[in-house]
């Protein structure tokens, strides 16, 4: 059974090959946030991805960001150790 990491970055891969795929698509140039499998914000900054994940869902772990602007096809880690 995939856990919610999983599930929530297959999704943000299957909108990013989307968003690159077709410049008409609702996610490209955007940021998208996902919690629990599921698209809850589609914004043009992080503050509103913030916002409205922090309102859906409160813990972190749950959650996933994506920049569909960016080249995500490198790995890039912030934040503090856990």
């Amino acid at each position: 059974m995939p856990t919610i990491l999983e599930i929530n970055r297959e999704l943000a891969d299957k909108l990013y090959e989307e968003a690159q795929r077709d410049p008409q698509s609702p996610y490209a140039g955007k940021k998208v946030g996902i919690a629990n499998g599921t698209v809850v914000v589609v914004a043009d900054d992080w503050d509103e991805v913030d916002r409205q994940l922090d309102l859906a869902e409160p813990d972190s772990s749950k959650m996933f960001c994506i920049d569909m602007a960016e080249d995500c096809t490198e790995t890039h880690w912030i934040g503090g150790a856990i």
